[in-house]
């Protein structure tokens, strides 16, 4: 590098407020600060890298400490005006907080801080990085940034304000710069290049602006480079493409025709060529996927928008308009989302290139799968052929307060079989009997008994006795013997007591838990909500709920015989054992005997006869 030689970024740095590329609405405000002599005693720049946040500060430090100052128009000629250019500290101290972060550092600003200015108005500390200062740093300058002697000015900067104390930053009037659009910064280059007479197209100027993100120190700096290769022939997009290991339009257009084709075997050919020139898998997948996103924008976005958001020439937007029916959003936003996956994935493997070849196919064969026509032709298919159902399982639920079975259809009538005999036992004889169904009659047989309501106080009763046998508190029990449920269920367990007083006790902590937690082991769930009060209308007492009658079951004409009770039968050996009782026994007196009940049967009279006995009141 020659002796005189001075970097582009550094040689075209604006001197001015005037000169800032963009930023439009923190050169007014700073405008009219210095105009209205409203100038703040502590700044906090805060923005992306490249936006102008240093130049900015070195600015305002001119027009304070200028001669002519404050004024937005520096001399830039003054001795003050030199020293910031040249970065000589004498009343403008630069500080980087990245090698300057600790507390002593911060107490060595303010010991120097009483001195007056020697040769402008204004004392000013610029620290960069703010951010990386240490806590007890930050907290040493608090008091000092809040009331500052006098004709002493901060200006922080910073590309990460959240890690700024919030302590600093409510002392500050705060600067947000912003990312400077391409167009912007396309101007800016296409204005050196003309300075400094370097043959660069257009295209090429676009190429540069859309790889510095918004930083216009980037774009320069990158102007430099490419500066060299302008001698012999004009700078185009391929050359700054080659520069950055950026691949072709074209060669992506082509790439991404094969993908949408579902051509793998073409899509690998001209991958192997791509990654033969020199680039790396994952720069060739970064630059397929902002073609995709290119893609999207096309796809659902107006002109205007695109052109925008694109930066593309007429020619490349044709491309993709004429690509663009060719698949639908979603499939787009899935090869983005399956792109973005692999290079992940490239970034963690130490074999690159078999998962970049692994990646190319797998979005080609994806693109076919994803069709949304042949996804709806497979819905109709499946719900148009016969699917089998698996079996379902009826569960039952915990708690039927009441229950009615469905009625059993009717069986559909057999075809006539010819007759069968079957041996069946008369009632008072046991040798089997020939007959036929067809001689038995249909009114004989036992009829299907119809489904009863369930009682809900008989499952409320049950469901009651298994919520106390889970109560562990020996106290909690005895006081629920006194209680009535009222509702027991999974979503609700309802207790009631007569007494206000048993109420409240039930309602105590360690009562109330114990209730809740055998709630929650009988339904196996947990937080049942467990409500305790006093009887209200419709309560339903489990105790003078009347169990409703069951239907008697229905017994065959011949089997009424066999299935009667026997009466016991009375041998002579039980008379003779009797008489001999009685001749043993001494004679007694008379007594009045009770007057016999009335409602004494037949058989309690045939034993009262046998063994002489009597009815003791």
């Amino acid at each position: 590098m020659g002796e005189n030689y001075i970097p582009l970024y550094r040689k075209y740095r604006p001197q001015k407020l005037e000169e800032i590329v963009g930023q439009e609405h923190i050169k007014q405000a700073l405008t009219n600060a210095i105009n209205l002599g409203k100038i703040s005693h502590a700044y906090l720049f805060t923005g992306p890298r490249g936006t102008g946040k240093t130049s900015t500060a070195r600015i305002l430090a001119k027009s304070l400490n200028c001669v002519n100052g404050p004024t937005v128009s520096p001399c830039g000629k003054c001795a003050s005006c030199v020293d910031i250019t040249n970065t000589v500290p004498i009343d403008v101290i630069e500080i980087d907080a990245a090698s300057n972060r600790k507390v002593e550092d911060a107490q060595n600003i303010l010991e120097k801080i009483q001195y007056v200015p020697v040769n402008g108005k204004y004392k000013i500390y610029i620290i960069d990085e703010v951010h990386m200062l240490t806590n007890t740093a930050f907290n040493a300058l608090l008091k000092t940034l809040e009331e500052p002697p006098k004709n002493v000015v901060f200006i922080l900067a910073t590309t990460e304000s959240h890690k700024v104390l919030d302590t600093i930053k409510s002392r500050c009037q705060r600067f947000d710069f912003r990312r400077i659009t391409t167009d912007d910064i396309a101007k800016h280059l296409r204005y050196i290049a003309d300075k400094e007479n370097i043959n660069i197209s257009d295209g090429a100027l676009y190429s540069i602006a859309k790889n510095s993100a918004g930083g216009m120190r980037d774009s320069i700096a990158l102007l430099d480079q490419v500066s060299i290769l302008g001698e012999s022939k004009e700078i185009t997009e391929d050359d700054i493409n080659n520069l950055l290991g950026r691949i072709s339009f074209d060669i992506l257009h082509e790439m991404a025709e094969y993908i949408i084709q579902s051509n793998a075997i073409d899509a690998v050919k001209i991958l192997e060529k791509v990654y033969n020139s020199g680039n790396e898998p994952v720069q060739i997948l970064t630059n397929l996927m902002y073609y995709f996103k290119n893609l999207l924008i096309v796809k659902n976005c107006d002109s205007k928008t695109v052109i925008d958001l694109t930066n593309l020439n007429e020619a490349q937007l044709k491309l993709l308009e004429e690509q663009k029916d060719s698949l639908e959003t979603h499939q787009i936003v899935f090869l983005i989302e399956k792109t973005a996956d692999y290079i992940k994935e490239i970034k963690m493997t130490t074999n690159q290139q078999m998962w970049l070849e692994v990646g190319i196919i797998d979005l080609a064969n994806l693109t076919n799968n994803t069709k949304l026509l042949e996804l709806q032709n497979r819905l109709q298919a499946l719900e148009g052929g016969a699917v089998v159902q698996a079996p379902v399982r009826h569960i039952v639920p915990p708690i039927q307060q009441s229950s009615v079975s469905k009625p059993i259809p009717k069986p559909e009538p057999e075809p006539v079989k010819p007759p069968v005999t079957e041996h069946v036992e008369a009632a008072d004889s046991k040798e089997p009997v020939e007959t036929k169904k067809e001689d038995i009659k249909e009114e004989e047989f036992t009829p299907m008994p119809k489904a009863k309501m369930t009682d809900p106080s008989t499952d409320i009763r049950t469901l009651w006795s298994n919520l106390l046998s889970h109560i562990k508190s020996p106290s909690t029990q005895a006081l629920l013997k006194l209680a009535n449920p009222v509702k027991i269920a999974p979503d609700e367990v309802v207790i009631t007591f007569k007494q206000a007083i048993f109420v409240k006790q039930a309602n105590e902590g360690n009562k109330k838990t114990a209730i809740m937690e055998a709630a929650d082991e009988m339904f196996s769930q947990k937080d049942t909500p467990v409500k305790i009060r006093t009887p209200q209308d419709g309560d339903v007492e489990i105790g003078k709920v009347a169990p409703q009658p069951q239907p008697k079951p229905v017994t065959p004409p011949e089997m009424r015989k066999t299935l009667a009770p026997k009466e016991p039968e009375i041998t002579d050996k039980d008379i003779q054992e009797v008489e001999d009782v009685r001749q043993a026994e001494p004679e007694k007196k008379t007594e009045k005997q009770p007057e016999e009940p009335d409602f004494e049967s037949d058989q309690s009279k045939m034993i009262k006869e046998l063994f002489d006995g009597k009815y003791i009141n």
